[in-house]
Protein backbone atom coordinates (compact mmCIF):
# COMPACT_ATOMS: atom_id res chain seq x y z
CA UNK A 1 0.00 0.00 0.00
CA UNK A 2 3.28 2.13 0.58
CA UNK A 3 3.44 2.16 -3.10
CA UNK A 4 -0.21 3.33 -3.69
CA UNK A 5 0.83 6.16 -1.33
CA UNK A 6 4.00 7.36 -2.98
CA UNK A 7 1.64 7.19 -6.53
CA UNK A 8 -1.12 9.27 -4.97
CA UNK A 9 1.47 12.25 -4.41
CA UNK A 10 2.89 11.97 -7.36
CA UNK A 11 -0.24 13.08 -9.10
CA UNK A 12 0.62 16.82 -8.45
CA UNK A 13 3.43 16.45 -10.94
CA UNK A 14 0.81 15.69 -13.92
CA UNK A 15 -1.12 18.13 -16.62
CA UNK A 16 -4.08 16.43 -17.65
CA UNK A 17 -6.20 17.83 -20.88
CA UNK A 18 -9.58 16.69 -20.39
CA UNK A 19 -11.89 16.67 -23.68
CA UNK A 20 -15.68 16.30 -22.62
CA UNK A 21 -19.39 17.08 -23.46
CA UNK A 22 -19.43 20.04 -20.10
CA UNK A 23 -22.92 20.21 -18.35
CA UNK A 24 -23.75 22.39 -15.91
CA UNK A 25 -26.19 20.68 -13.12
CA UNK A 26 -28.66 22.69 -12.10
CA UNK A 27 -30.37 20.95 -8.30
CA UNK A 28 -33.51 22.88 -7.26
CA UNK A 29 -33.74 21.27 -3.52
CA UNK A 30 -37.03 21.43 -1.01
CA UNK A 31 -38.73 19.77 1.75
CA UNK A 32 -42.13 17.54 0.35
CA UNK A 33 -44.78 18.82 3.12
CA UNK A 34 -47.70 17.47 1.16
CA UNK A 35 -49.11 16.25 -1.86
CA UNK A 36 -50.42 18.03 -4.62
CA UNK A 37 -54.75 18.46 -5.03
CA UNK A 38 -53.90 18.86 -8.87
CA UNK A 39 -51.58 15.42 -9.43
CA UNK A 40 -50.22 12.72 -7.25
CA UNK A 41 -47.26 14.54 -6.73
CA UNK A 42 -45.18 16.01 -3.90
CA UNK A 43 -45.54 19.71 -3.34
CA UNK A 44 -42.08 20.75 -2.21
CA UNK A 45 -41.28 24.07 -0.04
CA UNK A 46 -37.90 25.75 -1.86
CA UNK A 47 -35.11 25.13 0.09
CA UNK A 48 -32.12 26.11 -1.67
CA UNK A 49 -30.47 25.94 -5.41
CA UNK A 50 -27.07 24.28 -6.32
CA UNK A 51 -25.14 24.34 -9.06
CA UNK A 52 -21.95 21.85 -10.06
CA UNK A 53 -20.00 21.27 -13.25
CA UNK A 54 -21.02 17.67 -14.57
CA UNK A 55 -20.74 15.88 -17.39
CA UNK A 56 -17.44 15.55 -18.83
CA UNK A 57 -16.02 18.59 -16.29
CA UNK A 58 -16.61 16.16 -13.48
CA UNK A 59 -13.23 14.57 -14.62
CA UNK A 60 -11.15 17.18 -14.11
CA UNK A 61 -13.19 18.63 -10.57
CA UNK A 62 -11.48 15.45 -9.30
CA UNK A 63 -8.32 15.38 -11.04
CA UNK A 64 -8.08 19.10 -9.57
CA UNK A 65 -9.44 17.93 -6.41
CA UNK A 66 -6.62 15.13 -6.27
CA UNK A 67 -3.81 17.68 -6.91
CA UNK A 68 -2.79 17.44 -10.46
CA UNK A 69 -3.21 20.17 -13.14
CA UNK A 70 -6.78 20.54 -15.71
CA UNK A 71 -7.05 21.61 -18.57
CA UNK A 72 -10.59 21.52 -20.06
CA UNK A 73 -11.79 21.64 -23.66
CA UNK A 74 -15.65 21.78 -23.92
CA UNK A 75 -18.37 23.93 -25.32
CA UNK A 76 -20.90 26.48 -23.77
CA UNK A 77 -23.17 28.22 -25.01
CA UNK A 78 -23.37 32.32 -24.88
CA UNK A 79 -25.64 32.27 -21.88
CA UNK A 80 -25.46 32.81 -18.14
CA UNK A 81 -25.32 28.66 -17.64
CA UNK A 82 -22.23 29.12 -19.59
CA UNK A 83 -20.70 31.69 -17.72
CA UNK A 84 -21.71 29.87 -14.72
CA UNK A 85 -20.12 26.78 -15.61
CA UNK A 86 -16.93 28.74 -16.64
CA UNK A 87 -16.32 30.39 -13.18
CA UNK A 88 -17.48 27.50 -11.19
CA UNK A 89 -14.87 25.52 -13.24
CA UNK A 90 -12.08 27.99 -12.78
CA UNK A 91 -12.55 28.81 -9.34
CA UNK A 92 -11.94 25.04 -8.30
CA UNK A 93 -8.31 25.85 -10.35
CA UNK A 94 -9.19 23.95 -13.60
CA UNK A 95 -7.62 25.92 -16.78
CA UNK A 96 -10.58 27.16 -18.71
CA UNK A 97 -9.08 28.92 -21.80
CA UNK A 98 -9.89 25.65 -23.76
CA UNK A 99 -13.61 26.02 -23.37
CA UNK A 100 -15.36 27.41 -26.60
CA UNK A 101 -18.35 29.61 -26.58
CA UNK A 102 -21.01 28.74 -29.47
CA UNK A 103 -23.88 31.27 -29.15
CA UNK A 104 -26.08 28.88 -31.74
CA UNK A 105 -26.84 26.68 -28.79
CA UNK A 106 -27.61 26.97 -24.90
CA UNK A 107 -25.22 25.43 -22.66
CA UNK A 108 -26.38 21.46 -22.19
CA UNK A 109 -27.73 21.96 -18.64
CA UNK A 110 -29.21 19.42 -16.43
CA UNK A 111 -31.80 20.65 -13.70
CA UNK A 112 -32.76 18.17 -11.37
CA UNK A 113 -35.95 18.21 -9.06
CA UNK A 114 -34.71 17.21 -5.26
CA UNK A 115 -36.36 16.46 -2.30
CA UNK A 116 -34.91 16.37 0.76
CA UNK A 117 -35.84 14.55 4.25
CA UNK A 118 -34.41 14.23 8.21
CA UNK A 119 -34.12 10.59 7.29
CA UNK A 120 -32.53 10.04 4.09
CA UNK A 121 -30.16 11.22 1.64
CA UNK A 122 -32.12 13.71 -0.73
CA UNK A 123 -34.43 11.97 -3.47
CA UNK A 124 -34.28 13.20 -7.00
CA UNK A 125 -37.98 13.07 -8.42
CA UNK A 126 -37.79 14.70 -11.94
CA UNK A 127 -35.05 16.64 -14.26
CA UNK A 128 -35.27 18.61 -17.39
CA UNK A 129 -32.69 18.69 -19.86
CA UNK A 130 -31.68 21.36 -21.87
CA UNK A 131 -29.51 20.56 -25.25
CA UNK A 132 -29.17 21.61 -28.34
CA UNK A 133 -29.92 18.57 -31.24
CA UNK A 134 -27.93 20.69 -33.77
CA UNK A 135 -24.82 19.08 -35.04
CA UNK A 136 -21.43 21.59 -34.50
CA UNK A 137 -20.58 23.74 -37.28
CA UNK A 138 -17.38 23.39 -38.94
CA UNK A 139 -15.90 26.49 -37.23
CA UNK A 140 -16.51 25.22 -34.10
CA UNK A 141 -14.93 21.91 -34.71
CA UNK A 142 -11.83 23.48 -36.09
CA UNK A 143 -11.65 25.49 -33.33
CA UNK A 144 -11.61 22.11 -30.56
CA UNK A 145 -9.04 20.69 -33.16
CA UNK A 146 -6.45 24.30 -32.32
CA UNK A 147 -7.14 23.71 -28.92
CA UNK A 148 -6.45 20.30 -28.28
CA UNK A 149 -3.06 20.92 -30.17
CA UNK A 150 -2.25 23.41 -27.98
CA UNK A 151 -3.18 22.33 -24.21
CA UNK A 152 -1.60 19.06 -25.49
CA UNK A 153 1.79 21.00 -25.70
CA UNK A 154 2.09 20.88 -21.75
CA UNK A 155 0.36 17.89 -20.76
CA UNK A 156 1.22 14.34 -19.67
CA UNK A 157 -2.42 12.91 -20.89
CA UNK A 158 -5.60 13.29 -22.84
CA UNK A 159 -8.82 11.88 -21.18
CA UNK A 160 -12.07 11.84 -23.83
CA UNK A 161 -14.96 11.78 -21.46
CA UNK A 162 -17.97 11.50 -23.98
CA UNK A 163 -21.35 11.60 -22.46
CA UNK A 164 -22.15 11.62 -26.28
CA UNK A 165 -23.45 14.99 -27.28
CA UNK A 166 -21.95 15.52 -30.20
CA UNK A 167 -18.66 16.89 -29.42
CA UNK A 168 -15.99 14.29 -29.91
CA UNK A 169 -15.87 12.65 -33.34
CA UNK A 170 -13.19 10.04 -35.20
CA UNK A 171 -11.49 13.12 -36.67
CA UNK A 172 -10.90 14.48 -32.97
CA UNK A 173 -9.71 11.30 -31.89
CA UNK A 174 -7.41 11.23 -34.86
CA UNK A 175 -5.93 14.17 -33.67
CA UNK A 176 -5.40 13.13 -30.42
CA UNK A 177 -3.52 10.23 -31.39
CA UNK A 178 -1.57 12.11 -33.84
CA UNK A 179 -0.42 14.09 -30.72
CA UNK A 180 -0.21 11.11 -28.82
CA UNK A 181 2.65 9.55 -31.12
CA UNK A 182 4.05 13.07 -31.58
CA UNK A 183 4.62 13.86 -28.13
CA UNK A 184 4.48 10.51 -26.01
CA UNK A 185 1.32 11.37 -24.51
CA UNK A 186 -0.95 8.96 -22.54
CA UNK A 187 -4.48 8.42 -24.78
CA UNK A 188 -7.80 7.40 -22.12
CA UNK A 189 -11.03 7.87 -22.16
CA UNK A 190 -14.56 7.02 -20.69
CA UNK A 191 -16.36 5.83 -23.78
CA UNK A 192 -19.93 5.59 -22.20
CA UNK A 193 -20.60 2.65 -25.20
CA UNK A 194 -19.76 4.24 -28.14
CA UNK A 195 -15.90 2.91 -28.28
CA UNK A 196 -15.00 2.64 -32.31
CA UNK A 197 -13.76 5.94 -31.65
CA UNK A 198 -11.11 5.00 -28.78
CA UNK A 199 -9.31 2.66 -30.95
CA UNK A 200 -5.80 2.17 -30.12
CA UNK A 201 -5.79 4.41 -26.62
CA UNK A 202 -3.81 3.48 -23.55
CA UNK A 203 -7.12 3.05 -21.48
CA UNK A 204 -11.20 2.39 -23.03
CA UNK A 205 -13.38 2.40 -20.08
CA UNK A 206 -17.19 1.87 -20.04
CA UNK A 207 -19.87 0.05 -17.47
CA UNK A 208 -21.37 -3.56 -17.67
CA UNK A 209 -24.20 -2.68 -19.48
CA UNK A 210 -22.33 -0.65 -22.25
CA UNK A 211 -20.46 -3.53 -22.83
CA UNK A 212 -23.15 -5.77 -23.07
CA UNK A 213 -25.17 -3.20 -25.43
CA UNK A 214 -21.16 -3.09 -27.71
CA UNK A 215 -21.03 -6.75 -28.01
CA UNK A 216 -24.37 -7.26 -28.10
CA UNK A 217 -24.16 -10.14 -25.41
CA UNK A 218 -24.90 -10.42 -21.95
CA UNK A 219 -22.52 -10.60 -19.55
CA UNK A 220 -23.72 -12.93 -16.52
CA UNK A 221 -20.62 -14.77 -14.84
CA UNK A 222 -16.89 -14.09 -14.73
CA UNK A 223 -16.24 -16.64 -17.73
CA UNK A 224 -18.35 -14.53 -19.65
CA UNK A 225 -16.40 -11.22 -18.65
CA UNK A 226 -13.52 -12.49 -19.32
CA UNK A 227 -13.90 -13.76 -22.88
CA UNK A 228 -15.61 -10.16 -23.27
CA UNK A 229 -13.12 -8.01 -22.36
CA UNK A 230 -10.99 -9.87 -24.42
CA UNK A 231 -12.82 -9.63 -27.54
CA UNK A 232 -12.88 -6.10 -26.76
CA UNK A 233 -9.06 -5.54 -26.23
CA UNK A 234 -8.56 -7.23 -29.87
CA UNK A 235 -11.17 -5.62 -31.35
CA UNK A 236 -10.01 -2.07 -30.19
CA UNK A 237 -6.74 -2.52 -30.04
CA UNK A 238 -6.55 -1.12 -27.11
CA UNK A 239 -3.38 -1.79 -24.52
CA UNK A 240 -6.00 -2.18 -21.48
CA UNK A 241 -10.16 -2.63 -20.96
CA UNK A 242 -11.67 -1.71 -17.89
CA UNK A 243 -15.52 -1.94 -17.46
CA UNK A 244 -17.12 -0.97 -14.13
CA UNK A 245 -19.91 -3.54 -12.68
CA UNK A 246 -21.44 -1.61 -10.14
CA UNK A 247 -21.62 -3.58 -7.01
CA UNK A 248 -19.15 -6.04 -7.83
CA UNK A 249 -16.72 -3.80 -8.53
CA UNK A 250 -14.28 -3.01 -11.23
CA UNK A 251 -12.86 -6.01 -14.06
CA UNK A 252 -9.71 -5.28 -16.44
CA UNK A 253 -7.82 -6.83 -19.05
CA UNK A 254 -4.17 -5.28 -20.14
CA UNK A 255 -2.51 -6.66 -23.38
CA UNK A 256 0.27 -9.33 -22.79
CA UNK A 257 -0.97 -9.38 -18.90
CA UNK A 258 -4.79 -11.21 -18.91
CA UNK A 259 -7.64 -10.17 -17.01
CA UNK A 260 -7.86 -9.03 -13.67
CA UNK A 261 -11.03 -8.27 -11.50
CA UNK A 262 -11.20 -6.36 -8.22
CA UNK A 263 -14.79 -6.22 -5.45
CA UNK A 264 -16.15 -3.09 -4.83
CA UNK A 265 -14.10 -1.52 -2.03
CA UNK A 266 -17.59 -0.23 -0.58
CA UNK A 267 -21.03 -1.75 -0.36
CA UNK A 268 -22.67 -0.57 2.48
CA UNK A 269 -22.34 2.97 2.18
CA UNK A 270 -23.80 3.51 -1.24
CA UNK A 271 -25.71 6.43 -1.42
CA UNK A 272 -25.47 7.89 -4.81
CA UNK A 273 -23.47 6.35 -8.19
CA UNK A 274 -23.74 9.83 -9.73
CA UNK A 275 -20.41 10.83 -11.38
CA UNK A 276 -18.33 7.65 -9.78
CA UNK A 277 -17.00 6.48 -12.96
CA UNK A 278 -15.97 10.02 -14.06
CA UNK A 279 -14.23 9.59 -10.39
CA UNK A 280 -12.41 6.09 -11.82
CA UNK A 281 -11.11 7.27 -15.18
CA UNK A 282 -9.34 10.55 -13.54
CA UNK A 283 -7.48 8.42 -10.78
CA UNK A 284 -7.00 5.19 -13.87
CA UNK A 285 -5.39 8.09 -15.93
CA UNK A 286 -3.66 10.33 -13.12
CA UNK A 287 -2.24 7.13 -12.42
CA UNK A 288 -0.91 5.77 -15.40
CA UNK A 289 0.81 9.01 -16.13
CA UNK A 290 2.24 8.93 -13.05
CA UNK A 291 3.86 5.50 -14.25
CA UNK A 292 1.28 2.90 -12.41
CA UNK A 293 0.56 0.01 -14.39
CA UNK A 294 -2.95 -0.65 -15.28
CA UNK A 295 -4.14 -3.19 -12.42
CA UNK A 296 -2.36 -0.89 -9.80
CA UNK A 297 -4.04 2.39 -11.64
CA UNK A 298 -7.86 0.55 -11.65
CA UNK A 299 -6.74 -0.50 -8.17
CA UNK A 300 -6.68 2.60 -6.98
CA UNK A 301 -9.39 3.48 -9.07
CA UNK A 302 -11.92 1.33 -7.35
CA UNK A 303 -10.85 2.53 -4.16
CA UNK A 304 -11.49 5.72 -5.04
CA UNK A 305 -14.93 5.01 -6.83
CA UNK A 306 -15.80 3.48 -3.49
CA UNK A 307 -15.60 6.48 -1.78
CA UNK A 308 -17.35 8.94 -4.21
CA UNK A 309 -20.49 6.50 -3.64
CA UNK A 310 -20.85 7.73 -0.38
CA UNK A 311 -21.82 10.97 -1.45
CA UNK A 312 -24.45 12.82 -3.47
CA UNK A 313 -24.41 14.53 -6.31
CA UNK A 314 -20.91 15.07 -8.44
CA UNK A 315 -18.75 14.20 -5.33
CA UNK A 316 -14.94 14.74 -6.04
CA UNK A 317 -12.72 12.62 -4.34
CA UNK A 318 -9.25 14.15 -2.72
CA UNK A 319 -5.70 13.26 -2.30
CA UNK A 320 -6.54 13.22 1.50
CA UNK A 321 -9.09 11.37 1.13
CA UNK A 322 -7.75 8.62 -0.84
CA UNK A 323 -4.78 8.45 1.47
CA UNK A 324 -7.13 7.79 4.49
CA UNK A 325 -8.86 4.97 2.86
CA UNK A 326 -5.75 3.26 1.70
CA UNK A 327 -3.94 3.56 5.39
CA UNK A 328 -6.99 2.16 6.98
Amino acid sequence: MHSLIHLIDSFTQKTIVIVGDVFLDDYLIGRAHRLSREAPIPVLNFKSRRNLPGGGANPAMNIVALGARAAQIGIIGADSNGETLQKLLAESGVDVSGLISDGSRPTITKTRIVAESELRFPQQLARIDTQSELPLSDSIRAKTKSELRRLAANASAILFSDYRAGLIDASLTDVARTLARERSLLLTADAQGDLDKYRRFNLIKCNRAEAESYLNTKLSDEKDFVSALGVLLTRLEAQAILVTRGSQGLSIIVKDKGYTHLPATNIAEVYDVTGAGDTVIAVATLALASGADPVEAARLANIAGGIAVRGWGNVTVTREELRLEIRD
